[in-house]
C-alpha cells in the first residue's frame, strides 16, 4: 500500500516554483536566507556542483520578486516585506562549455539582453560589455524604483572548464572579471548581490577592487544552506526510508562540511534523491561528472593516495584557487572530493583543518577512477576486485598474498618508465591503498592508537586487518610486522572479540614486488 504521505523526489529541479507548486519535497532553507539578506549586501558562496546552489538562488529570485504564495508554510512567510518588491537580474554559466573569449562575450551579451527583456527595459545602447551591464542595472533601478538584486550562478564555470589549457582560462578569466568589475561602481543601486561557484578565485585575479564581498563558505552560520541534514532526511525524507539501511544512507552519502566540524554535516542532494528514486546505493554525484582536470592534476603531482584521507591545510589553503596557483589541497576541499574533518586554532586566527574523504561514495569512486593513474587498466581492476571480493569472502590469507604480487608484478614496464607516479616515493602503498579503497570497504588510514598510527586497518565481514607498509631499500627487512606487534597497534581491536590480523607488507622498489608478506592472527 503506498504511503499517503510520500511526495515526488525533486530530482534534478532548480525552480523553486515548480518544486513548491508540484507536489515536491522541500527541504526549507529559508532560515538561512532570512539570516543571509538581513546582514550584509555582498555575498560569495562556494559549493561543489550539485549540492543546490542553484536551486538556492532561484529561491532568493523568488523572494525579493515578492512571490509571497509560494513562501506559504515556510519559516521566511511571516518575517519578510512582501510589499517590497526588487528587480532582479540572474546570471548563469552553468550551461555550455565555453573555449574562447568570444563566445564567453556572445553568451553574457544574450544573458544581459534577456534579463533586460524580462525587466521591461526597453532603451538599450549597445556599447562593451561592463557598459551594458552597468547600464542594465541602473534602468532597472530607476525603472521600478528599487535597488536591484544581482545573482550570479556558476561564475567560475567557463574558467574550470579550461583549467588544463592556462592560456584559454587566463583569457576567459578577463572577460569575467570585466563583467563582475561592474558591481563595485554601481554600489548605489545595488540592494543585494551573491555569486556562487565551485572555486573561491582571489578578489585580486577576479572581482577587481570589490573588496567587500564576503565569503560565507566556511562560515558556521551557513554550514547547511546547502544540502540536507540528518534531521532533514529523518523528517521530511521519513516516508523514504522503509527498505533501506539508515546506518549505510550516513556511511555513505554524508560528511560534508564546511567551517567548524562540530556543526552539522550534510549530504549531496543529489545522491539522497537518486538513492530513495533507485532504491539502491550508487555513487550517483560522483558519476554525474567528474572533472576530468582532476584526474589529470592529480596525476602530473604524483598524488600519494592513502594521505588523501588525512591530509592538513590552513583555511587560507582551502580558499586560494587561480588559474597559476591551485593547491591540490584546496582543489579536492573545493570540487567536493575531501572535506573538513576536524580544525585546530593553535593561535588566535590561525585555523588549521584536517581534511579528508567525506564518505564511502567518494572514497571509493575516486580511489576506483585514480587506478589506472597508479597503473592498473579500467578492465584489469576489475577483475581483479572480483578476486579480492572472494578472497575476503574465504579469508584465505595466503590467497591474498598471491593476489597482491599478482597485481604488482602486472604493472607495465612502460608504465614505469613513462608515467610520473610511479617515481613517487610511496607509490606502492598508493596502488596497495586505492586496490582496496575502491572495494568500498571500511578502511582507515594512519589509524590511530596509544603507541603511534598503523599505516592502514580495514574490517571486512567480521575480521580487522592491520597492515604497515615498509619499502626494504629504506629499512631493513623485517621490520613491518615487527612494528606493529612492538607498537601495540592491535591493543584497541582486541576488546572487539572479532579476529585481528596483523600484516607485515614490505616492498621493494627495485624488484617493482612485495618481497616480505608476514601474517600473524591474534
Amino acid at each position: 500500500m503506498p504511503n499517503a504521505n510520500r511526495r515526488k523526489l525533486p530530482v534534478g529541479i532548480q525552480t523553486f516554483s515548480d518544486i513548491r507548486e508540484g507536489g515536491y519535497y522541500y527541504v526549507d532553507k529559508t532560515p538561512h536566507i532570512e539570516r543571509l539578506v538581513n546582514q550584509n549586501k555582498y555575498y560569495f558562496l562556494s559549493r561543489p556542483r550539485r549540492f543546490g546552489k542553484s536551486l538556492l538562488l532561484d529561491t532568493l529570485r523568488c523572494l525579493f520578486e515578492g512571490r509571497e504564495a509560494l513562501f506559504e508554510g515556510l519559516y521566511i512567510h511571516d518575517k519578510w516585506d512582501w510589499q517590497q518588491r526588487y528587480p532582479v537580474v540572474r546570471i548563469s554559466f552553468a550551461d555550455g562549455v565555453m573555449t574562447s573569449r568570444e563566445a564567453l562575450d556572445e553568451r553574457i551579451r544574450e544573458q544581459l539582453r534577456v534579463q533586460r527583456e524580462q525587466l521591461g527595459i526597453t532603451h538599450h545602447h549597445k556599447t562593451d560589455i561592463p557598459g551594458e551591464f552597468s547600464a542594465l542595472i541602473r534602468a532597472a533601478h530607476q525603472h521600478s524604483g528599487q535597488r536591484v538584486v544581482v545573482l550570479i550562478d556558476e561564475y567560475d564555470k567557463p574558467i574550470l572548464d579550461n583549467i588544463t589549457a592556462p592560456e584559454h582560462a587566463r583569457e576567459l578569466r578577463e572577460g569575467l572579471k570585466n563583467l563582475y568589475s561592474v558591481l563595485k561602481e554601481a554600489d548605489p543601486h545595488l540592494h543585494f548581490v551573491l555569486l556562487t561557484g565551485v572555486s573561491k578565485f582571489s578578489k585580486v585575479s577576479l572581482f577587481s577592487g570589490l573588496n567587500n564581498l564576503n565569503d560565507i563558505t566556511l562560515d558556521a552560520p551557513f554550514a547547511t544552506i546547502c544540502g540536507y541534514t540528518d534531521a532533514d532526511i529523518d523528517s521530511i525524507f521519513a516516508p523514504e526510508l522503509p527498505g533501506l539501511d539508515r546506518r549505510k544512507i550516513k556511511q555513505w552519502y554524508n560528511g560534508y562540511r564546511w567551517g567548524n566540524p562540530t556543526v552539522d554535516a550534510v549530504y549531496n542532494p543529489f545522491d539522497v534523491l537518486l538513492l530513495f528514486q533507485k532504491r539502491e546505493f550508487g555513487p550517483y554525484w560522483f558519476e554525474s561528472a567528474t572533472p576530468t582536470f582532476l584526474v589529470e592534476i592529480l596525476k602530473q603531482r604524483g598524488v600519494f593516495t592513502p594521505r588523501l584521507d588525512t591530509l592538513q591545510a590552513k583555511a587560507q589553503l582551502l580558499g586560494r584557487f587561480d588559474v597559476d596557483d591551485m593547491t591540490t589541497e584546496g582543489l579536492l576541499f573545493q570540487t567536493g572530493y575531501i572535506t573538513i574533518k576536524g580544525m585546530q586554532e593553535p593561535m588566535l586566527g590561525y585555523r588549521l583543518y584536517t581534511l579528508g574523504f567525506p564518505n564511502r561514495e567518494v572514497e571509493s569512486s575516486l580511489n576506483d577512477l585514480l587506478l589506472p593513474v597508479l597503473g592498473i587498466s579500467a578492465s584489469e581492476a576489475q577483475t581483479h576486485q572480483i578476486a579480492l571480493f572472494d578472497i575476503f569472502q574465504r579469508h584465505d590469507l595466503a590467497a591474498l598474498e598471491a593476489h597482491l604480487k599478482a597485481l604488482y608484478a602486472g604493472l607495465p614496464h612502460d608504465w614505469y618508465r613513462n608515467n610520473p607516479v610511479a617515481r613517487y616515493e610511496g607509490h606502492y602503498a598508493s596502488v596497495f591503498y586505492s586496490h582496496f579503497a575502491a572495494l568500498g570497504l571500511d578502511i582507515a588510514v594512519e589509524d590511530a592508537s596509544h603507541h603511534g598510527k598503523v599505516d592502514m586497518s580495514m574490517e571486512v565481514n567480521g575480521h580487522i586487518y592491520l597492515f604497515e607498509f615498509k619499502v626494504v631499500e629504506q629499512l631493513p627487512e623485517g621490520n613491518a610486522l615487527a612494528q606493529i606487534k612492538h607498537k601495540g597497534y592491535a591493543d584497541k581491536h582486541r576488546a572487539s572479540g572479532k579476529p585481528i590480523h596483523l600484516m607485515g607488507v614490505e616492498f621493494s622498489s627495485q624488484k617493482r614486488q612485495i618481497v616480505a608478506f608476514e601474517v600473524e592472527t591474534l
